[in-house]
C-alpha cells in the first residue's frame, strides 16, 4: 500500500458534499470511496504521516529532512463544511536527516530548540474549497513562536484499511514558511530563510472497534 498523503482535509469535504472533484489518478472508485466515508473524527495515522521541509544549503543545493510520528485528529462534518478542523502535533525530537549528528543539532536551541520547546503544532482556523482543490488557513507554532500559515491541499485516496478495516482519508499539503518567523535564524542567510513543507497525512476513524495502528505494520504496508 502507498503511503497515504498529508495535513490537508478540506477535498475531502467537497467530495462528501458531491463537489466535483479528480482523484490521484482519475479513478471513480476512489471518488465513491471518498464519498461514503462517514463523518465524524479521524485520528493521524503516526506510521504514514510525515511533514517533510526543503531548506537551500548554501546556495548550493536543496537540503530535505522530516518530522514524523505526530499525533492528532480530523474532523469532518459533509452537513457543515465550515465546521471542519484539523488539529496536528509533532515531536522536534523525531526530526530526522541523512546525518545523525545534524539531527542533534537540530534540537540545539539555535535551531527547534527542543528541549524547551519538545513539540511543533498545526492548528486549523479556516476552509475554502474551489473544485478539485482547497486551502486551509491555520496557525503553525515552533519553537514558542505561533504564525499563520496558508496550504494548498489535495486529496490523495480515500478507503477501509485492508490490514486493519479502519475507514481512512489520505491527503497531500504544500506551504512555504520564513524561518526567521519562528525565531530560528542560525546561519542566515547562508541557510535560506525561505523553508518548502511537503505534508503527507494519512487519518483513520478512531469510533472503529479496532485498535489504531500503532506503527507496528511492515514494510509495504
Amino acid at each position: 500500500m502507498r503511503v497515504l498523503a498529508p495535513l490537508a482535509l478540506s477535498v475531502a469535504l467537497s467530495v462528501l458534499t458531491a463537489s466535483p472533484l479528480l482523484a490521484q489518478d482519475g479513478d471513480n472508485d476512489t471518488l465513491a470511496a471518498a464519498t461514503a466515508m462517514p463523518a465524524g473524527t479521524y485520528a493521524v495515522d503516526p506510521a504514514h504521516t510525515l511533514v517533510n521541509f526543503t531548506i537551500g544549503h548554501l546556495g548550493i543545493s536543496p537540503f530535505t529532512g522530516q518530522f514524523g510520528n505526530p499525533a492528532g485528529t480530523l474532523t469532518i462534518d459533509p452537513a457543515d463544511p465550515s465546521a471542519a478542523s484539523v488539529d496536528i502535533v509533532f515531536p522536534i525530537a523525531d526530526v530526522s536527516t541523512t546525518s545523525a549528528r545534524l539531527d542533534e543539532h537540530l534540537q540545539a536551541e539555535e535551531f527547534f530548540d527542543a528541549a524547551n520547546h519538545p513539540e511543533g503544532r498545526f492548528a486549523s482556523t479556516a476552509i475554502t474549497v474551489d473544485g478539485d482543490r482547497a486551502t486551509i488557513t491555520g496557525d503553525l507554532t515552533l519553537r514558542g513562536v505561533t504564525k499563520p500559515v496558508v496550504l494548498q491541499a489535495t486529496l490523495y485516496g480515500a478507503a477501509e484499511n485492508p490490514l486493519n478495516q479502519r475507514k481512512s482519508l489520505g491527503f497531500s499539503a504544500t506551504t512555504e514558511v520564513m524561518r526567521s518567523d519562528f525565531g530560528i535564524n542560525a546561519y542566515l542567510p547562508a541557510l535560506a530563510d525561505r523553508v518548502e513543507l511537503n505534508i503527507e497525512a494519512a487519518f483513520e476513524a478512531v469510533d472503529d472497534e479496532v485498535p489504531a495502528n500503532d506503527g507496528t505494520e511492515t514494510a509495504g504496508n
